[in-house]
């Protein structure tokens, strides 16, 4: 009886956690079934410096092209092939973590969507929450058993320039441009931008909206009051983009896995693109 019990404490746990967000105790209880892919979304200096006890490393830079637009997706095999190389298939139950800005978790999060994994979320608190309950950490990295991550690309969460192009004036549309209100504005000092600013017709709502300063996500009554009073409701199309899209992931995930919105893109290219090309128009 008491292992049936302790069966149905993990069940719920799992089914519990794989909501967008995943809280840490949450975490160590899914890590003791053994029924869970960590991902450090951190850089290969700070994962060998400490991760969470188990945990394999993607560098969401790593999942870029090398040439052409910065930051853009290589091809879903290539993608696909990175992921299968670190022991994940697009059945795995993923919980991803970072520094604790969720930039890199986010993105992370939003290409595994976009790739066809089901269950993913991000580690509310990132270290400093699997700190708070004395998670276990190493500095060791973790032995892995390489699989097969067959893609099934969603082109419904993603979107390229021509369709921003055709759709950015529609009615039913809101271009959402997560970058801060200075780079919004211009006042920028990225090197892989030329022309500073804006695309027109964009709405501006920094991603940190939706994240705390502890790098916990905020409530989704917050982030609910948040996004009605910027006209960024659910019966809209949302199309989101940053300078790469990075920051856009941790905007899709509050808005799809946590409001419940039904209809949002991220634009891959973003502004990096966008602004590359003279003929399209700055704001």
């Amino acid at each position: 009886m008491k292992k049936l019990i302790g069966f149905i404490i993990i069940l719920l746990a799992v089914q519990l956690a794989f909501a967008g967000i995943v809280s840490a105790k949450e975490l160590k209880t899914l890590a003791k079934s053994g029924d869970v892919i960590i991902v450090s979304a951190r850089n290969a200096s700070d994962y060998g410096a400490k991760h969470i006890a188990g945990a394999v490393n993607i560098d969401h830079k790593n999942l870029y092209k090398t040439d052409g637009v910065p930051s853009m997706l290589k091809s879903a095999d290539e993608v696909a092939k990175i992921f299968g190389e670190k022991g994940i298939s697009e059945k795995s139950k993923i919980v991803i973590y970072d520094t604790g800005g969720n930039k890199a978790a986010g993105r992370l999060y939003w290409i595994f969507k976009y790739m066809g994994a089901g269950d993913i979320s991000i580690l509310n608190g990132h270290l400093k929450g699997w700190g708070k309950i004395r998670g276990k950490v190493t500095k060791n990295a973790t032995k892995i058993t390489p699989t097969t991550f067959k893609a099934t690309p969603d082109k419904a969460i993603i979107t390229d320039l021509a369709y921003v192009k055709a759709h950015k004036g529609d009615a039913g549309v809101v271009l959402l441009d997560v970058r801060s209100a200075d780079e919004f504005a211009g006042k920028d000092t990225d090197k892989n931008i030329k022309r500073y600013g804006h695309i027109p017709g964009a709405v501006n709502l920094e991603y940190k909206a939706v994240v705390n300063e502890d790098g916990t996500i905020k409530s989704k009554e917050e982030i609910t009051k948040t996004m009605n009073a910027a006209g960024i409701t659910n019966d809209k199309e949302i199309i989101l983009y940053c300078a790469s899209s990075v920051r856009a992931g941790i905007v899709y995930m509050a808005l799809v896995d946590i409001l419940g919105y039904s209809n949002v893109k991220v634009y891959d290219g973003a502004y990096y693109e966008w602004q590359s090309d003279s003929a399209n128009p700055v704001k």
